[in-house]
């Protein structure tokens, strides 16, 4: 005869305002969260209402999924392929370059920078992460391109044998390596903001724990930090992410769009896709046609951010089983 009894499911506590300056507080917390979810679905009926007719015409999985985008033909011919690709390509390759940066930087200065160095190094990262993206841009282009493509001539010299850094044009400059680069680097900021954040409201009690049953420094990283912080660490890569994914003028100075062809992985030739760049290089001339095309790309773009924030947070709840309990 079995004698464990069932494991009581921990209760969620709810209370209810009762004073008026709780009433007041909760109907204005209430407000700003439910006022986010209308705003979003505002701007998605606004999208969807201007870009129907380039869907209607083209045709949502042509739109979507084929190549070209030419104003001269009747009817105009609008496809955004290389360009999703492009976008989700670039901000892949940032989010594996800014990811390990970012959490050591977060880690150096929670963990072992000194108090004094700590404080400045906390506020060099959140003016990094205000810097405009225009000015990231220009210094892309003017100062870290030139480098970079020196960078990206020494991978292609060494390791030309991978098919991903393999390159047949002779110009370094303009590439999706390049502007993932960038972008990584206008990241890197939001990422360790958050995730040195997460590291400060850890209990330290739980790391000396560790270290006096012998751990060491790099044990007790990865087999207590990170799993302890993983959830908050993720939050601030969805943040990075999602920057990545929109980033406009950044892309659109230091990669060079190529809208007739997908450039699946090469990433050291100077043609890539990004589609909140061609949203900024179109607009401007577009006749009334071509403006509902570029919403209908607006509207693409917003809901595949949409898919890619909830297949990552679905990814980190089915890693992180025990939080369900919480």
């Amino acid at each position: 005869m079995s004698t464990e009894q069932p494991v009581a499911k921990p209760r969620r506590l709810e209370a209810k305002p009762f004073l008026l300056a709780d009433k007041i507080f909760f109907g204005l917390a209430n407000a700003a969260a439910y006022s986010a979810i209308v705003i979003i679905l505002l701007v998605l009926v606004f999208l969807l209402g201007r870009a129907w007719p380039a869907f209607a015409e083209q045709g949502v999985l042509a739109f979507v999924t084929g190549a070209g985008w030419d104003n001269s033909t009747d009817p105009i011919l609008m496809r955004i392929g290389p360009m999703l690709y492009g976008t989700l390509l670039i901000a892949a390759l940032a989010v594996a370059y800014a990811v390990p940066l970012a959490i050591s930087i977060a880690y150096f200065i929670e963990f072992l920078a000194p108090k004094s160095l700590s404080k400045i190094a906390t506020l060099l990262i959140d003016l990094l992460a205000a810097i405009p993206s225009v000015v990231v841009g220009l210094w892309g282009l003017m100062v870290f391109s030139p480098v970079a493509a020196g960078w990206a001539e020494m991978l292609n010299g060494g390791l030309s044998w991978i098919p991903i850094f393999a390159h047949e044009e002779g110009n370094y400059l303009n590439s999706p390596f390049i502007a993932a680069l960038v972008l990584g680097t206008m990241i890197v900021p939001i990422i360790a903001s958050v995730t040195r954040e997460i590291f400060s409201q850890m209990d330290h009690e739980v790391i000396k724990a560790s270290l006096a049953l012998g751990g060491n420094a790099e044990s007790t990283f990865r087999k207590v930090i990170l799993p302890t912080s993983a959830s908050g660490i993720v939050g601030g890569v969805l943040l990075g992410l999602g920057r990545a994914m929109g980033e406009t003028v950044a892309i659109y100075f230091v990669l060079n769009l190529v809208f007739d062809r997908f450039n699946w992985a090469q990433i050291l030739e100077p043609e890539g896709g990004n589609v909140a760049s061609l949203i900024l290089s179109k607009f401007g001339e577009a006749n009334a046609q071509e403006v509902e095309g570029l919403m209908a790309a607006g509207v693409v773009l917003f809901v595949v951010t949409l898919i890619v924030n909830a297949l990552a947070s679905f990814i980190v709840a089915k890693a992180q089983p025990w939080r369900k309990a919480q």
